[in-house]
């Protein structure tokens, strides 16, 4: 970016971040208070929004309805890795136990008003639908060239959202997560075509629709053995962790 002469060495940037669990938008706050300059970090989620709520409300609630997404990695309701950001804010073992606890018991908590003030000076929020995913990643395709998975459009959508809501123009980095490839059946749904046939097929339909060369690993995907193709109830775990161990 400082090469394109887009910012000076050393100007801030914010940075849009698809995630659920929010480990790598917690590394790169870990990352900002090391020193590199971030102005903002845009917690981008779908509509598993847990995430957006609790940054702009203080209150973390899972109860709600649980959405499978075409963005699956960020399908999470208990996002683990906040409990650091808490603990990292207020240094205080007891706060953070006491929310946990309650996040247990009642699956909500809510963050005093001095904590919410902590996080949003860094963070900001939002969500996109799977709809609004897909239309995401046409718009990019068509007006750029550039090919989006699913998980990089919500970055990106989110993003546009925070601009036009907050005049915000930091120039920004919307960290891409996956290549698209992983997600072929959604992108090429997103892009108007056909994806009524094996996912190894429509890896070559993606590639043949936009001139883009898939991952070799995936490629070589096709007339290979399924090596995992068993279902375990959570209940089932344990056992099944233990027979494998054996």
């Amino acid at each position: 970016i400082v090469n394109a002469g887009r910012i000076a060495p050393g100007a801030p940037l914010n940075f849009s971040v698809p995630t659920g669990n929010f480990g790598n938008i917690l590394a790169g706050w870990y990352a900002k208070r090391m020193g590199l300059p971030v102005n903002r970090f845009i917690c981008a989620s779908n509509e598993n929004n847990v995430l957006t709520e609790f940054i702009t409300t203080g209150v973390y609630d899972r109860n709600r309805p649980f959405h499978t997404t075409i963005s699956p990695s960020m399908d999470i309701l208990i996002s683990s890795n906040l409990e650091r950001l808490l603990y990292a804010i207020t240094g205080s073992d007891v706060q953070v136990a006491d929310c946990m606890r309650a996040l247990k018991e009642s699956g909500r908590y809510e963050v005093s008003a001095q904590v919410q003030e902590m996080i949003r000076k860094d963070f900001a929020a939002g969500f996109c639908s799977d709809g609004e995913t897909k239309a995401e990643i046409a718009k990019v395709w068509s007006e750029k060239g550039y090919l989006m998975d699913t998980h990089t459009a919500v970055g990106h959508k989110v993003l546009a959202d925070y601009r036009a809501a907050s005049k915000d123009e930091t120039p920004a980095v919307v960290v891409s997560t996956a290549s698209p490839f992983k997600f072929c059946d959604s992108v090429l749904s997103a892009l108007g075509e056909d994806v009524s046939a094996p996912g190894t097929e429509l890896i070559r339909r993606l590639e043949t629709k936009t001139g883009i060369s898939a991952p070799a690993a995936l490629r070589g995907l096709a007339g290979r053995p399924v090596r995992f193709g068993g279902c375990v109830k959570k209940e089932a775990m344990q056992d099944i962790v233990m027979d494998f161990l054996r």
